[in-house]
């Protein structure tokens, strides 16, 4: 079965409302001024589900929401503030987060460890991004803004990546099935 522009259009929207919705849930730690986050789970499931192009305009359309002043970013922020903020290099960063982990799902169909080594590298990229502009943000050598930003968030990701991997791979499956996304052999 065939899948419609509206059900492509309905299935973007419907994963950036999935972002606005986990994406403000946070928890802080004392240690950073970086909070856990679940945004990267939204959108390791967006691409597992739209692949990469989609799973970026999905991602897109949630930044342009939280710059626009909705209160989807981490802790239930917004706005431009956040962005050039000691975390915006993150929220940058997950744009190629999608681009590089949807890439490998569409390239390497059916092959669960390239989907989890995408998302690792897409996440190495939205860690670089990161640390850089929190190192200048809050004005601390790389290696701080690296243990600020980074190293306590690693477990953490990869339960996520694990996450991500099986049950994105499922749903996308089922929604393929169903005909609402095409999946490419």
């Amino acid at each position: 079965m065939k899948h419609t522009k509206t059900q492509t259009l309905t299935i973007i929207a419907l994963m950036a409302a999935v972002t606005c919705i986990l994406g403000p849930l946070s928890i802080t730690i004392p240690v950073s001024p970086v909070p856990i986050s679940f945004t990267n789970l939204a959108i390791y499931l967006t691409v597992m589900i739209l692949g990469w192009k989609k799973g970026v305009v999905s991602y897109l359309i949630y930044l342009l929401i939280g710059l626009a002043g909705v209160p989807v970013f981490s802790a239930f922020t917004s706005g431009p503030g956040k962005l050039l903020g000691p975390t915006g290099g993150y929220l940058i960063g997950f744009v190629f987060l999608a681009l590089i982990s949807g890439f490998f799902v569409e390239k390497f169909n059916g092959k669960i460890y390239m989907y989890a080594a995408g998302m690792v590298v897409g996440t190495a990229v939205t860690y670089a991004f990161g640390t850089i502009w929190l190192a200048y943000q809050a004005h601390m050598d790389f290696a701080a803004a690296l243990m600020a930003g980074v190293i306590p968030y690693l477990p953490g990701d990869i339960v996520k990546i694990l996450i991500a991997v099986f049950a994105g791979n499922e749903i996308r499956k089922r929604l393929a099935k169903a005909g609402f996304i095409e999946i490419s052999a």
